[in-house]
Formats: structure tokens, C-alpha cells, sequence
């Protein structure tokens, strides 16, 4: 099975989002704050969302590919990998939260919801759900996203308590804004249903039934139900639908995931249009993800508040496209070997083959 240059381009987008909305958070002066939270507003979909969407549609495809017709032993050795994979992304996570708990003088933010904290809490509960059917698992993801809307409302009321309640509230919903467990579980969940799809599908082989396939199976029910859920979305909390984490926010996201995947897997599959450039440029930020997340974070001093936000998007523009330009230099020269997934991925199959 090909790489999906839809998987790239979704995960690059995202990635590029992501860091727009810190640089923006961290750049622009305090009084122009209104332009990042509107910013925010409109584009974060494709951001940490995204990103677990997809992190979820890879995860099912790479699963799936690795399970299928193997011996028990074969399966057993990528259950290992895929195990070890996630712990080191966990510790790294854990590094990262104890940097930033330094920084901010708060040993308690070591366990924050930061994207890497959650995709290392997700990989871990997706692994037995990998087994369940497709069906279950979107029942699950909605089941929680009603749950985390109850219980969030009662845990914050114990916010900062020394006991149970306050830990578990803690635990669950530490810095709220960003990306809690409960909430972004489901992003991930819903991605391996897609990606779960998309291989059986990719296994038919006769290219115009798979076209029909992909149109039947894919595309109509991605675009009825991301329409639905958009709808949903934003009749539920209108006119504040796009407020940052809130329950119509989740719903309207995740219907914009399944429009643009489901559309974009079509096309790619069709051959309308043929876009190398563009699509290299974001494939760089794909395939150095974990990377250039790391890394940017260095970016923070640079304009620290100090940018009005009428000059903020041309230093974001130039920052962005040196960062392209950079890793397309680092790709030529040294390919994988910049590439902290790649060579988390290569040390976790190692120490697999070692037990």
C-alpha cells in the first residue's frame, strides 16, 4: 500500500497550524490579544484536533498493515514496538512538561495536556481498541465526548483541592485550554475508524471498483455526516460554536476532519489535480513532525510580545516559509536521520527484538 499524500498534507497543515497559533500567542502584544483568540476561533480545527485525527487514521493503517497475514510471533513483536514506541513519546512528553513547569514555577503543570502528553495517553488506550469493531469504537468516542461534558462541569468545582476529586480534576483537566484527555481521545478514536476504512478499501485492487468503493464507503458518508456534525456544531452553542474546547466546538471540528479527509482521499485517488510543490512543502513538516515541534519552541523569544498584529502574520510568513526552506535542506542532506519519530520508531523496534 502507497503513502497517502492526503495523510501528509493533513498532518503538515496541522503542524503548520499549530505553530502559527503559538507564534501568534507568543509574539503579539498583549493589547492586540483579540486577533489570536479570533485566529484561534477560525482556523483551530486543523490544529491539535487534527492532528490526533490523523496520528489515529495512521495508527489504524499501520496496524492493520502489519497484523494482516502474519504469524502470531510477527504480531507479537510489533505489539512490543508499538508499546515501547509509545512509552518514549510519553517520557519525551513528560520532559517537555517538566521544561515548561520549570519555566512557569510550577512543579504541578509536569502533568499538562499538551498535544505530546495526549497523543502518548492515546496511543496507549487505542492499542486494545484496535481489536474493536469500527462501530464500537465511534460509539465509544461520542460516549465520552457526553461524559467529559458532564463531568468536567463538576470536577472544575474542585479545582486546586487537595483530595480526590481535586487530584482527579488534576489529572483530567490541567490547563484546561489545551488538549485534555477526554476531549481529544475521541479525535484519535474516530481516525482509526477512517484509517481502519481506508485499508480495506486500498485492498481491492481493481482501480475502478475502487473508485466506486471509496465513493460509497468514504466520501458520501464522510461528507453527509461531516455536514451533519458541522450543522450540529453550530446550532448547539449558537453564536459561540467556535469557542475554544467547548463541547459544539469538538462536534463542529471533527465534522471539518471527516469533510476534508474524506474529500481529499478522493481526489488523491482520482488524479484531479497534481501539486509536488505544495504538497513537499507540507510533506517536510509531515515527515519531521515531532521535530519541528520540539524545536520551535525556541522560537519564543525572539518577539516575545512585542509584535502588533498588523506585522505579526509577514514575520509568521517568513519564519514559516525559512523553516521549509530548512527542511528541505535537512531532508537532502541527512533525510531520516533528523527525524525524531523516524528514529524513535527504529530504537523501539530494536529494543523490541532485544526482549
Amino acid at each position: 500500500m502507497n503513502r497517502f499524500k492526503t495523510i501528509d498534507t493533513l498532518r503538515g497543515i496541522s503542524i503548520v497550524w499549530m505553530i502559527i497559533g503559538h507564534l501568534t500567542e507568543w509574539w503579539i502584544l498583549s493589547e492586540d490579544f483579540w486577533f489570536f483568540n479570533t485566529l484561534r476561533s477560525i482556523g483551530d480545527p486543523l490544529g491539535s484536533g487534527a492532528f490526533l485525527f490523523i496520528a489515529g487514521v495512521s495508527t489504524a493503517l499501520s496496524y492493520k498493515k502489519n497484523i494482516q497475514d502474519r504469524e502470531i510471533n510477527s504480531i507479537k513483536m510489533y505489539r512490543r514496538a508499538y508499546l515501547l514506541r509509545t512509552s518514549i513519546i510519553f517520557i519525551i512528553a513528560l520532559i517537555y512538561n517538566a521544561l515548561i513547569s520549570i519555566k512557569m514555577n510550577n512543579p504541578a503543570d509536569i502533568w499538562t495536556w499538551f498535544i505530546l502528553l495526549t497523543l502518548s495517553v492515546s496511543l496507549f488506550l487505542g492499542w486494545p481498541l484496535l481489536k474493536t469493531s469500527k462501530r464500537f469504537r465511534i460509539y465509544l468516542g461520542l460516549i465520552l465526548w457526553v461524559i467529559n461534558l458532564f463531568l468536567m462541569n463538576y470536577l472544575l468545582n474542585f479545582s486546586g483541592q487537595m483530595n480526590f476529586l481535586g487530584i482527579l480534576n488534576h489529572l483530567l483537566y490541567n490547563r484546561l485550554g489545551l488538549d485534555p484527555i477526554l476531549s481529544f481521545f475521541t479525535f484519535f478514536i474516530i481516525g482509526t475508524v477512517i484509517g481502519e476504512i481506508i485499508f480495506e478499501i486500498y485492498l481491492i485492487e481493481d482501480r475502478k471498483e475502487r473508485k466506486f468503493i471509496l465513493k460509497k464507503k468514504l466520501l458520501i458518508p464522510g461528507l453527509i455526516f461531516g455536514i451533519i456534525l458541522i450543522i450540529f456544531g453550530i446550532f448547539f452553542r449558537f453564536p459561540n460554536f467556535l469557542h475554544h474546547r467547548t463541547f459544539s466546538w469538538l462536534v463542529y471540528s471533527i465534522g471539518i476532519q471527516l469533510i476534508l479527509i474524506s474529500s481529499l482521499i478522493f481526489i488523491e485517488e482520482i488524479e484531479v489535480f497534481r501539486f509536488k510543490k505544495n504538497y513537499k512543502f507540507l510533506y517536510y513538516f509531515s515527515y519531521y513532525s515531532l521535530s519541528i515541534y520540539l524545536i520551535h519552541n525556541v522560537l519564543f523569544f525572539i518577539f516575545q510580545n512585542s509584535l502588533q498584529y498588523v506585522y505579526l502574520l509577514m514575520y509568521i510568513s517568513i519564519t514559516l516559509f525559512s523553516l521549509g526552506i530548512l527542511l528541505r535542506i535537512i531532508h537532502t542532506k541527512i533525510g531520516p536521520h533528523f527525524s525524531i519519530k523516524i528514529q524513535i520508531g527504529r530504537l523501539s523496534r530494536a529494543l523490541a527484538k532485544r526482549i
